[in-house]
């Protein structure tokens, strides 16, 4: 059975997901360590726990989130994997960083796309991909039944939703996903957010302001 464990990066507090299996395989979801402190306590947490890394997946690719994906493909080898409609937000990760403070080197497009319905192999085991645009056009949720979880990005938070006045969002089209693609999941299933605590579906269906007016 899939297991996850979360690590904090960045000035805006990213949640980098690390999805493994019970022989240590290791999927990275949003990798967003950014300075050599964060680097290094990332590979320190790999090497530490015997880590294997088989991948690296985004949920969407606004800059806060992708900050990390460079140093994945070089040092661990790791494609890029998204939606192909988060392309043109991670063509302006660079831009972005510069608004934040932030050097952000380019990164060359999309290795291997992510579509809806696609399923993506931690060691012998899976998980599924759930196409939820609205925060962002590619947004992407990814889903274990057998552990009871889904990372849901900056969709689904606590109490909240993801922002839709960035560039690419839309008010409407996220609040259809997260109550057509993500609230339709068992109500026990847990919601690990891109920032802030876990919570669960059951638990936003009945109590987030933003899904019950709407």
């Amino acid at each position: 059975m899939l297991s996850l464990e979360s690590l904090v990066f960045n000035s805006f507090q990213v949640n980098t997901y690390l999805v493994r299996d019970e022989k240590g395989n290791c999927l990275v979801i949003d990798p967003a360590f950014y300075s050599p402190d964060e680097i290094k306590a990332f590979d320190h947490y790999i090497s530490r726990n015997k880590l294997s890394i088989t991948g690296q997946v985004n949920t969407h690719c606004h800059v806060d989130h992708v900050l990390g994906v460079r140093y994945m493909q070089d040092k661990y080898k790791c494609p890029l994997r998204a939606h192909p409609n988060e392309s043109e937000l991670l063509g302006n990760a660079p831009l972005m960083g510069d608004i934040y403070g932030l050097i952000v080197e380019p990164i060359f497009g999309i290795d291997e796309p992510l579509n809806d319905h696609d399923t993506i192999l931690v060691g012998e085991e899976s998980l599924k991909v759930i196409l939820v645009p609205g925060h962002s056009p590619g947004s992407l949720s990814f889903y274990s039944p057998e552990g009871g979880f889904v990372v849901t990005g900056d969709a689904l938070f606590q109490g909240s939703i993801g922002r839709t006045d960035l560039p690419g969002g839309d008010y409407d089209t996220l609040i259809s996903s997260i109550q057509n693609r993500l609230l339709t999941l068992p109500p026990e299933t847990i919601v690990y957010p891109g920032h802030g605590d876990p919570t669960s579906v059951g638990e936003e269906a009945s109590g987030n302001p933003f899904l019950t007016m709407a």
